[in-house]
């Protein structure tokens, strides 16, 4: 069985499209809409209650036009809502956490000395709080909020190299760099701004996102299912966003096409 319906990826604003660049690569026959939700961006300073009320809201959107599946391109919604869009929804879900585990399987068994990068609220939500408990007893882990750099993108001002330099700066100069082993690139955000991190970070020091993890367990659900998509399909990104000024639309499909 095939199935040429559509997979539905949505974040709090431009950050997700880093999961589309993946999955169009990862699996290029596949359809999928995307729906930024830049009007209400960020998701990192709302409370957990504000951001599941508006991922029900992207979802229903979503189930009303079809999909086979969501990815929740978002760390902050993930951690917020993921648990209870499953059982209201009977089409896969997925979601996404900081690659702490990838992080400290680097280590091969020695201790790890890791940042995670990610919004506040993802840091402070139960859900992370427990997925560090499982490794902080051999590995040392620096949550790290970084809000400024979700905002910085949103604006369109990632090739501002001087502002995103100086916000690194404030986030990372605090840490003996040298000592650090990985950086958990923990917000879909982020990997736009892999270059800028490379630039601050020790050659040795190794930075992990969550993206091609998230594409291969979407890829393993819809194979079980028998819902891939067929080899002669040809795949699409359907970009959409709250912000309806036109600006928002303009800046995904630049960042898709980088």
């Amino acid at each position: 069985m095939v199935s040429r319906a559509a997979i539905g990826v949505f974040d709090s604003g431009l950050g997700g499209i880093s999961v589309v660049r993946q999955l169009r690569h990862d699996l290029p026959h596949e359809t999928v809409l995307y729906f930024g939700d830049s009007a209400n961006a960020p998701y990192g300073r709302k409370t957990p209650e504000q951001v599941r009320e508006l991922s029900f809201g992207i979802v229903e959107r979503f189930v009303n036009q079809g999909v086979k599946a969501v990815v929740i391109a978002c760390n902050t919604a993930t951690s917020a809502a993921v648990d209870e869009l499953r059982e209201a929804y009977d089409i896969p879900i997925v979601g996404m956490e900081p690659a702490l585990k990838p992080a400290c399987d680097l280590g091969h068994g020695a201790a790890q000395r890791i940042i995670v990068a990610a919004t506040p609220l993802t840091l402070h939500e139960p859900k992370f709080k427990r997925l560090m408990a499982r490794f902080s007893n051999q590995h040392t882990i620096y949550p790290q909020p970084c809000p400024d750099l979700v905002e910085i993108l949103e604006q369109g001002q990632l090739e501002d190299r001087d502002l995103v330099m100086r916000t690194l700066h404030k986030y990372f100069d605090q840490y003996d760099l040298d000592a650090i082993d990985s950086v958990v690139l923990g917000c879909t955000h982020f990997p736009f701004f892999r270059a800028y991190f490379r630039e601050l970070l020790p050659e040795r020091t190794a930075l992990i996102d969550g993206n091609a993890g998230t594409v291969h367990h979407v890829q393993v659900i819809l194979e079980s299912l028998g819902e891939l998509a067929p080899e002669d399909a040809a795949g699409q990104a359907e970009l959409h966003n709250s912000d309806t000024s036109g600006r928002e639309a303009a800046l995904e499909r630049s960042l898709l096409e980088r």
